[in-house]
């Protein structure tokens, strides 16, 4: 008897991530796998009266997209917070924060998030600027990046670091102006955590509410999976709840945040989370570090000087010694490593570690990681495919052009800029790439990372070429960032067995303009077989 499928989708232009069957007109899933993937007739032979069937109107079907570097809760919990990533200007700033403060007079802190470094005045101390803004309650806004924040006096003094700008831990500083007071910026979490640990956290049932929010976000914009790249044991209990209440409507690799402060005791926590993982949705295979900072605020680790700071290189959270002892014991257990390094001295010292421990422990399969990358020095290109580390990009965090206001391109040499966020350059010389948003820093929607892999132009003409065809971007989105978690034999394409996380584009991405693709949106996504957004369609 021919298996029955719960659920067709005919008519479309699917683009499968299969190399063995790149195309296809039609899928059919039961339960939560797929049953076929072919021709219209073909899935039709799979139907019945019980069989809902969806015109895919010649549009492209595609696997779910898998965002390789997420940080779902964080996010989420931001929501709830003052939202700047639009505000471009101090007048928008002010109306945004005091709107907020308003609405929410029963706040005891306010916090704003997602702020452009271009928009508050090089020339005055934060501080300043944001008691104009309100004073008489603690304020503290967030850069895009999550790396900087800007405090107003009132929450300095809650601190008590107004006027004990003390040193704060590694790669972090508490900025401090002519007269001896904190300036009100506050350089990476050794000094803003001074700052957000007096901030009572939002109670349980508030965190479930706008994890809810991000939730469904990520849904209507074809997001099936995600790589949740800062977690921990409470976290990822958060999200095994939500799995058991039939609420998780996308799946979530969620690796353990080493800090610079933890020891190898602290580490088994990272195991306590692999083991506690028996779902279908909810996984942890490995640990996060975070080895530099960020270029804007000085504390990515360059191999030379930043361009407006001579005799400044950034700085490391993790020592050499310190780092290998860590990830030697992470590498000693089997499992897998994503470290964050944006300069190319922090890509350059990741790179010398995983070496070593290869050398120590022998090669295998270890699908090692390294997160941004957006300085590279020409001579650590090749040494990716050689090591098997795979190379995890956020297309839309590259500047785009002349007119962004982003300080990246002040901070490093012009001489460097074509080694900048160089995707090509690695993936010619033969690198796995996979592809993300590092949401909240940058926008979750998939489609506009697609657009800016596609239409980023080069900041010098002439200097290599980083653009991605649709077929790399999206294979970055699908079956190369599974594989970047070990599940390529469980999705990211669609065939036969696989997981049904799907979606299903308002355009057929192959006929649409590159420029054009960030207006592109999901009309149906399904995860694990189940709708989760456009259930009308």
């Amino acid at each position: 008897m021919r298996p029955s499928a719960d659920l067709i989708i005919t008519n479309a232009r699917a683009f499968t991530a299969d190399p063995d069957r790149p195309l296809a007109e039609a899928v059919a899933m039961q339960g939560h796998r797929l049953l076929r993937v072919g021709s219209n007739d073909e899935i039709l032979a799979c139907s019945s009266a019980h069989t809902r069937r969806i015109d895919g109107q010649q549009k492209t079907l595609m696997p779910g997209f898998i965002d390789s570097h997420f940080h779902l809760l964080w996010g989420s919990l931001e929501l709830g917070d003052i939202q700047l990533r639009e505000v471009t200007t101090g007048p928008e700033l002010t109306d945004a924060v005091r709107a907020f403060a308003q609405e929410q007079p029963e706040l005891p802190w306010l916090v704003g998030q997602s702020l452009s470094y271009a928009v508050l005045p090089p020339n005055l101390p934060p501080r300043r600027v944001l008691d104009a803004i309100i004073a008489d309650r603690p304020l503290i806004i967030f850069a895009y990046d999550g790396h900087t924040a800007w405090a107003n006096t009132a929450a300095l003094e809650r601190a008590g670091i107004l006027e004990d700008a003390r040193p704060v831990g590694p790669n972090s500083e508490i900025v401090c102006s002519v007269d001896g007071l904190a300036s009100g910026e506050l350089r990476e979490a050794g000094a803003f955590n001074l700052v957000t640990d007096l901030i009572p956290p939002p109670d349980q049932a508030r965190q479930r509410e706008l994890l809810k929010l991000g939730l469904a976000q990520a849904a209507a914009l074809g997001v099936t999976s995600v790589h949740n790249m800062n977690g921990d044991a409470q976290e990822l209990a958060f999200y095994h709840e939500l799995e058991a209440a039939g609420e998780l409507t996308l799946r979530i690799h969620c690796p353990f945040h080493v800090k610079p402060s933890m020891d190898l005791a602290a580490l088994q926590e990272a195991v306590a989370m692999h083991e506690a993982c028996r779902g279908d949705k909810v996984r942890s295979h490995g640990v996060k570090f975070f080895m530099d900072g960020v270029v804007e605020n000085y504390t990515a680790l360059l191999l030379s000087d930043y361009a407006d700071r001579p005799g400044q290189r950034g700085g490391a959270l993790f020592e050499v010694e310190q780092f290998l002892t860590l990830a030697g014991q992470v590498d000693r257990w089997g499992m897998q490593m994503a470290v964050h390094c944006i300069g190319d001295g922090a890509v350059r010292r990741t790179l010398d570690a995983f070496a070593t421990l290869q050398e120590r422990h022998g090669r295998r399969d270890s699908r090692h990681r390294i997160e941004h990358i957006e300085l590279l020095h020409p001579d650590d290109g090749p040494r990716f495919a050689q090591l098997g580390v795979i190379a995890s990009f956020q297309p839309a965090h590259a500047p785009s052009g002349p007119d962004d206001p982003d300080p990246w391109r002040q901070r490093v040499p012009p001489s460097r800029w074509g080694d900048a966020f160089a995707w090509q350059t690695l993936r010619e010389a033969g690198a796995r790439l996979v592809f993300g948003s590092d949401w909240p820093v940058a926008t979750p929607d998939p489609l506009v990372g697609l657009r800016a892999a596609l239409t980023r132009q080069a900041w010098v003409e002439g200097w290599p070429d980083q653009r991605q065809t649709l077929t790399e971007a999206l294979l970055a989105y699908t079956r190369e960032a599974a594989y970047a978690e070990f599940q390529e034999q469980q999705k990211g394409q669609l065939k036969p067995g696989y997981l049904a996380d799907l979606v299903l584009l308002s355009r057929d991405l192959f006929t649409t303009p590159p420029a054009e693709i960030g207006q592109v949106y999901p009309l149906l996504t399904i995860c694990d077989g189940q709708i989760v957004h456009g259930d009308s369609i």
